[in-house]
């Protein structure tokens, strides 16, 4: 699956996705990107699953930022890109992320969400996140953030947070140039809104609320988790 054109490369942070990870690996078939699986501890077949599709795979101590600082890390593209383990992208992504990058304005991008599932409100939930993306510049990590590796370099990468990790990074993006969301979008699993319904949505903006009040990011980290 790797070649030998670096000049993208695909960054999975991946705890226990076997379920999700085979469609999220099949869409990078044939792009000539370089994919770093990085497995935060995983008990199920994840890491097999990556090795068997050619991916490099690491380890890394759990949590997504953690997780994606270490593929960073090791990455030989000049663009990076940071796809969830249960996130699918679209057809042609490549040359839609190259060609928003080669905008001298534009320090980021990531592509619409379309969330899937069998939970009525998952088109709405969609809905409002691309509106939030596009207008606030805001996406969230399981829009397929990405940017150029100078530029995750000279911001120091995500921060070491157990939440809200990229929430901090697009903030700390927007001060340095425009984050544009593409209409392409990446098929996301619902399944948080599947097992919680609405409440996921209001979980989540307890969680900003919180962040924006001052709480401990472990703290609020625990009690999404216990939610």
């Amino acid at each position: 699956m790797n070649s030998n054109n670096k000049m993208i490369s695909v960054i999975i942070p991946v705890l226990n996705e076997a379920h999700h990870l085979p469609a999220t690996l099949a869409a990078l078939e044939h792009t000539n990107v370089e994919i770093i699986v990085v497995d935060g501890g995983s008990s199920d077949t994840s890491q097999q699953i990556a090795r068997a599709t050619g991916c490099t795979v690491i380890n890394s101590p759990a949590g997504r930022a953690r997780q994606m600082n270490s593929g960073a890390a090791m990455a030989q593209g000049e663009i990076l890109v940071f796809l969830h383990g249960d996130t699918v992208l679209p057809g042609g992504f490549v040359s839609s992320i190259e060609q928003t990058l080669a905008q001298p304005q534009v320090t980021a991008g990531a592509f619409s969400l379309d969330l899937h599932g069998c939970w009525w409100g998952l088109a709405m939930v969609s809905r409002w996140a691309n509106i939030r993306s596009r207008l606030l510049q805001l996406p969230y990590g399981d829009q397929g953030i990405f940017l150029r590796q100078q530029t995750f370099n000279k911001i120091g990468g995500f921060a070491d947070l157990p939440i809200m990790e990229d929430f901090c990074l697009a903030r700390t993006l927007r001060s340095h140039g425009k984050i544009i969301t593409l209409p392409h979008k990446v098929q996301s699993s619902g399944r948080h809104w599947e097992k919680r319904g609405l409440a996921a949505s209001l979980v989540n903006q307890l969680i900003i609320l919180g962040f924006f009040l001052g709480l401990s990011p472990n703290l609020l980290a625990k009690f999404y988790r216990g939610v």
